[in-house]
């Protein structure tokens, strides 16, 4: 890849789109889920809903680390940051996901020490710099940013950083796909499987998709013509009547994964027996905490920690968008009481939530340029 516009070219957007049409059934109904929230924001900013044919259906899935995070959760952070001896750190998208009391910026607001960073080095440095003060970071992802934290706490290790703990909740891509897979009330043709995740995992996790539910996938980029190009290979897949794992996104995904970051991964973390997630409930084996022998670095064992299981507003329908089951514009308070100034649930707040894709791009989809305009 020499340029970005080389993804973005219009011509060629039409092109594919127009191969697209020739492979779908006009007699038949496609539901094809991007497992990625990335995905859900390129899709909505570019237009590229508006260049498919009717009879395919896009459909956002839960690959959202912050909007699947329950509200628990948020609450059980929010505890351990209102310690005064604390120095919480986050990363940008956490500080405004609501919990039941109010959110990280609210109590940072009212005094708590809370504070921004880009990567869990930054929350080691700031450990560095106040010997006297505990510092935590909220770890949150799938296993994208799991390998980030991993190397973090091998380095505080290796230099006896005794005031450094993280608060863990990255959670893991396989399991929750299964639990949409054997819910009675989403049928689904095919996914787009999410890019940055495989950069770390690889491709030979999702077989079970083809091998187990007969359902393609295809692995893809976060660009126009990468969705395209994807969606084309799955829209051949139905059409050959074939079931495979494709990787389109080979330019940086290798099959195998990242070995190396696995290694730190397995090294450093182990598998929670159950974990909660937004819309989907209780999850076994989805999630990740500290192993054994990283224990001492665990915020959850140094901290008293509530958790305690908290509902979503009544009037928030997280959950049912999160599943696919709903478009965010079907939940009843969005666009009104929910909106990103003033959010009721976190798809509404993170970079890659789905509502926020809706609202931001969506709801003006008859006034945007075709792909590629401007470019």
């Amino acid at each position: 890849m020499k340029y970005v516009n080389e993804f973005r070219d219009a011509k060629i957007a039409q092109a594919v789109a127009a191969q697209i049409a020739t492979l779908a059934d006009p007699q038949r109904h496609y539901k094809v889920m991007e497992i990625c929230g990335g995905h859900t924001h390129t899709i909505y900013r570019h237009g590229i809903k508006d260049l498919l044919p009717e009879s395919i259906e896009l459909v956002h899935g839960p690959g959202c680390p912050v909007c699947v995070l329950p509200m628990g959760r948020v609450d059980d952070g929010i505890a351990v940051a209102e310690h005064p001896e604390v120095i919480f750190t986050c990363f940008g998208d956490m500080m405004r996901v609501p919990g039941s009391k109010g959110s990280l910026l609210e109590i940072k607001a009212r005094g708590a020490d809370v504070r921004m960073v880009y990567s869990p080095l930054d929350a080691l440095r700031i450990a560095r710099e106040n010997p006297d003060r505990e510092v935590v970071f909220f770890a949150i992802g799938f296993e994208t940013t799991a390998p980030s934290t991993a190397l973090t706490l091998r380095r505080a290790k290796r230099e006896g950083i005794k005031n450094f703990s993280v608060f863990c909740n990255h959670v893991t891509i396989v399991p929750p796909v299964r639990a949409l897979l054997d819910s009675p009330d989403l049928r689904l043709d095919a996914f787009i499987g999410p890019g940055h995740v495989s950069t770390v995992i690889g491709c030979r996790p999702y077989e079970f998709i083809s091998a187990d539910y007969g359902k393609p996938v295809a692995v893809a980029g976060f660009e126009p013509l990468d969705l395209l190009q994807s969606i084309m290979m799955l829209m051949q897949q139905l059409a050959d009547g074939r079931c495979e794992v494709e990787n389109q996104y080979s330019r940086i995904v290798p099959w195998e994964g990242n070995l190396a970051a696995l290694k730190s991964m397995s090294e450093v973390f182990e598998l929670r027996p159950f974990f909660e997630w937004r819309g989907l409930g209780f999850i076994a084996q989805s999630a990740l905490k500290l192993s054994p022998a990283y224990a001492e670095f665990d915020s959850e064992l140094r901290f008293s920690v509530p958790g305690v299981r908290v509902a979503d507003p009544k009037a928030c329908q997280c959950g049912e968008v999160l599943k696919g089951v709903l478009k965010p514009w079907e939940c009843r308070v969005f666009g009104t009481s929910c909106t990103p100034e003033h959010p009721l649930g976190t798809l509404m707040v993170s970079s890659e939530g789905a509502c926020a894709a809706y609202f931001n791009f969506g709801r003006k989809s008859r006034e945007r340029e075709p792909v590629g305009a401007g470019e």
